[in-house]
């Protein structure tokens, strides 16, 4: 007689065994509640931890961040994240690039203190949003940004980004810095994506960056100081923590950001339930409140905002384990590898080129994220609303207009962010009620 999965649950354990705990059937799919063999677990969870690494170390890279900091902060984010939703979302909590224009213009004389309130405070609000969806639901979220607002924000924040990748916007790195190396990284990272199959495709950007470091060491390009830390580093050690410092101007540039985790959050809830076939809508205001905390804990210590990764729904979607023990194990092992000095020095040797390569592909992706969300929720351009919104508001951000008020400072994300929400609600308002335009289809 089969074993129900209540039956095959050990009283301390929080998930069943799925099927004979050694493979998955054509057509069904391993539920967060369940898990396979645990060394078949284990094999997943690393398979989490090296789809989030590529994207998770370059954030601090580009930022200055410590890079050891923020992957023990996305660790312990994911532990946390996995508490607060009950284990019902297994989810990787990795350095968000929405951050990243917010915080580099948030940064004062290279302090990074501000920056690290403004992070801290976007996950609060992050947070306080979480409660509201959980007490009132998420219907609210998408009548305040349907799709043609997500896309255009998401699309903004990766053309603001292009000067950061060619010359580190202004500062001299990325591309401009070391031309060769930025461009045999980005070739690696290019041909890495179409010439290997399966799980080796998605470690482009990872396998580009190995590439255009082994050039510029082979070529003598690093940076001696980078090198001699490493050399220097202890293998085991607390990462380098820092303490958060307040000020009103970056808190005003880092807030906007909480609309694209909202987004990013609400999405991968939403494709993590078309997978396993379960509605997790009422969950939806834990996952809220899971990132808004863990990007908090993050800010307090010196680690970068996080987000739940589209990197990992793929490695879920490639295996069909949806178990949260695998996410787990990725947690703890970010949290080791975070406490080890000598792989964070390994990150900081990482050069100026490499970084304008991978970052060219990368800010790429995310504008063109941006259209994707248009594409897939078929938003209708021939509705002259939809058109402005996304017309203005991209201008807005990729041109990084800026107001200064006194001491506040907008930049192109925050006016980008604020036009798009302005026009769609206002042009949709007045239209609706001079009945010039018909009201957007669903």
């Amino acid at each position: 007689m089969t074993q129900s999965p209540t039956e095959s649950r050990p009283r301390w354990s929080p998930w069943s065994v799925h099927g004979d705990g050694r493979s998955v059937r054509p057509g069904d799919v391993v539920h967060p509640d369940e898990r396979l063999s645990w060394p078949r677990t284990l094999g997943v969870g690393v398979q989490h931890v090296v789809a989030m690494f590529g994207a998770t170390f370059t954030v601090p890279l580009i930022t200055g961040f410590p890079p050891a900091t923020t992957l023990f902060f996305s660790g312990l984010g994911t532990l946390l994240f996995l508490v607060i939703t009950g284990n019902r979302l297994p989810s990787y909590l990795g350095s968000s690039f929405a951050f990243i224009a917010p915080v580099l213009a948030a940064k004062a004389g290279g302090d990074i203190g501000p920056a690290l309130g403004g992070i801290l405070v976007a996950g609060a609000a992050l947070a306080l949003v979480g409660v509201i969806v959980h007490v009132a639901g998420a219907r609210w979220i998408d009548a305040l940004m349907p799709p043609v607002v997500t896309g255009a924000i998401v699309a903004l924040i990766g053309l603001n980004l292009a000067p950061v990748a060619w010359d580190g916007g202004g500062s001299g790195t990325g591309v401009k810095a070391q031309p060769l190396i930025a461009v045999v990284t980005l070739v690696a990272i290019l041909l890495a994506t179409v010439a290997f199959r399966g799980f080796l495709a998605r470690l482009s950007i990872l396998l580009g960056v190995a590439v255009g470091w082994a050039l510029a060491a082979a070529t003598g390009q690093l940076d001696p100081n980078a090198v001699d830390g490493l050399r220097e580093a202890a293998w085991v050690g607390l990462p380098e923590f820092h303490a958060p410092s307040f000020s009103l101007r970056a808190v005003v540039l880092v807030i906007p950001v909480i609309l694209v985790l909202i987004a990013e959050n609400a999405g991968h809830v939403k494709a993590v339930a078309a997978m396993t076939g379960r509605n997790l809508d009422k969950d939806m205001g834990r996952a809220f409140l899971g990132d808004g905390l863990a990007t908090v804990l993050a800010g307090s210590g010196g680690g970068s905002g996080t987000t739940t990764y589209a990197e990992n729904i793929g490695v879920m979607a490639a295996t069909r384990v949806y178990s949260t023990a695998a996410y787990w194990i990725a947690g703890a092992a970010a949290v080791l590898l975070g406490l080890s000095p000598k792989f964070g020095a390994l990150i900081l040797t990482v050069p100026a080129g490499v970084l304008g390569g991978a970052t060219t592909a990368l800010y790429g992706l995310i504008a063109v994220l941006g259209a994707r969300i248009w594409i897939e929720s078929r938003v209708d351009f021939h509705d002259p609303v939809n058109l402005m919104t996304a017309a203005v508001a991209v201008i807005v951000g990729a041109a990084n207009y800026t107001l200064t008020a006194g001491d506040l400072s907008f930049n192109g994300i925050a006016l980008g962010t604020g036009a798009a929400l302005l026009i769609y609600h206002g042009m949709r308002l007045i239209a609706r009620l001079r009945g010039t335009t018909p009201e957007p289809r669903t």
